[in-house]
């Protein structure tokens, strides 16, 4: 009898390491699918938003193609956010998260990663590093603003901490960041790393700590698609002044909804405003 329990027990646990296995290979193999997920369009296709908005196209150094759209403040303009959304879809998405800018006296500027939306050629770590600066830099000399925040949401947290390590913004904003891209794993895939390592690393622990500027975090609770425990970790890293703020029940595309998230986004904002 139990020899026979024996056997269920080890079948179970070899099924089960090779299902880790067989999932880890897959995902290593195609990670670049799992971690750019971004949907095209074409090029004639018309934005529809219930706000103003201009639609540019910005050249790269080496020949690309990157589709921005810039929206108008309610009023006035107190300065510009620079928005570097997650790693699905395109504009046609992320642009209606500019009203929680624009109504509060910003302009925004949204941009698609190469192969998102109208974008061309095809992203990854290096590219949507190179290309945030070619962004920021064409926003200098185009539409130039007495302040400017940068935005990051999930993967584009990464990008937007790497830009505020060689650019200077007045404030960084990040939205449910996390400490690296292994951090997203869930914890039985993670000894798996040692073998199969992730290609792209987008790692916020390392830019955090060379970034001057004020830092705002936000994160919720519920989470399941970047553990707080991972945004957690760039706690320690950050300078006296910066904050860390935690939604309550919050989860990773939902934190509008809550109040709090906007408190702290209206005291984030006024933060440059008394500088």
């Amino acid at each position: 009898m139990k020899t026979k329990i024996s056997k269920i027990i080890f079948r179970a646990i070899g099924i089960t390491l090779a299902v880790l296995l067989t999932t880890s290979i897959g995902f290593y193999l195609l990670q670049d699918s799992f971690i750019f997920q971004g949907k095209t369009l074409e090029s004639g296709y018309h934005f529809k938003f219930d706000q103003d908005f201009q639609e540019y196209s910005i050249q790269t150094d080496d020949g690309a193609t990157l589709n921005a759209l810039r929206f108008n403040a309610h009023t006035p303009s107190n300065g510009l956010v620079l928005y570097f959304h997650g790693n699905a879809d395109n504009l046609q998405r992320w642009g209606q998260y500019a009203v929680d800018f624009t109504s509060r006296g910003f302009d925004v500027l949204m941009v698609d990663y190469r192969g998102y939306g109208k974008s061309s050629g095809s992203p990854s770590e290096a590219i949507l590093y190179k290309d945030a600066l070619a962004v920021w830099n064409w926003a200098a000399l185009n539409i130039p603003y007495s302040h400017t925040i940068i935005y990051g949401r999930s993967l584009g947290a990464a990008v937007a901490s790497q830009l505020a390590t060689i650019r200077t913004p007045d404030l960084l904003m990040l939205e449910t960041p996390f400490d690296d891209l292994s951090g997203t794993l869930y914890p039985p895939f993670r000894p798996l790393l040692m073998i199969l390592p992730i290609r792209s690393q987008f790692p916020n622990k390392e830019f955090i700590p060379k970034i001057t500027c004020p830092i705002v975090i936000f994160h919720g609770t519920s989470d399941w698609v970047v553990p707080l425990a991972s945004s957690l970790k760039l706690r320690p890293l950050l300078k006296p002044r910066d904050r860390f703020i935690i939604i309550e029940d919050g989860g990773h595309r939902n934190l509008r909804d809550f109040e709090s998230y906007h408190k702290a986004l209206d005291e984030g904002l006024e933060m440059i405003q008394h500088n």
